[in-house]
């Protein structure tokens, strides 16, 4: 049963993972002028999201330091977060927020 649970949860962890770069790439798109800085922004906000992610926070990241870890994590979420309150979509924010704060704490492992 346990390991249902976390399953679960890193599917939750995973799906607000993705929620998150969609709402960076909205937050880009509906911010830009023109087409083209529209574009940028809805394609380098969400790459550099995830470029973060991949080399800090990911399971298998290839720099394990536990405060950059979080920090990415916060920065990530918390920039989805505010993308979506400032694109006038408080409830995502809000279940973006409480889906990523349940995910990181419920499928983090205990330390060993």
């Amino acid at each position: 049963m346990g390991q249902i649970w976390n399953w679960t949860w890193l599917t939750v962890a995973f799906l607000a993972e993705l929620a998150a770069l969609a709402a960076l790439a909205a937050w880009g798109w509906s911010t830009g002028g023109s087409t083209g800085s529209r574009l940028v922004l809805a394609v380098a906000a969400p790459a550099v999201a995830a470029g973060l992610w991949g080399v800090f926070a990911a399971p298998r990241a290839p720099v394990r330091v536990p405060a950059l870890t979080v920090l990415v994590k916060i920065l990530v979420f918390g920039g989805a977060v505010l993308a979506l309150f400032a694109t006038g979509h408080p409830v995502l924010a809000i279940a973006l927020a409480a889906a990523a704060l349940l995910s990181s704490l419920l499928s983090t492992p205990p330390p060993s």
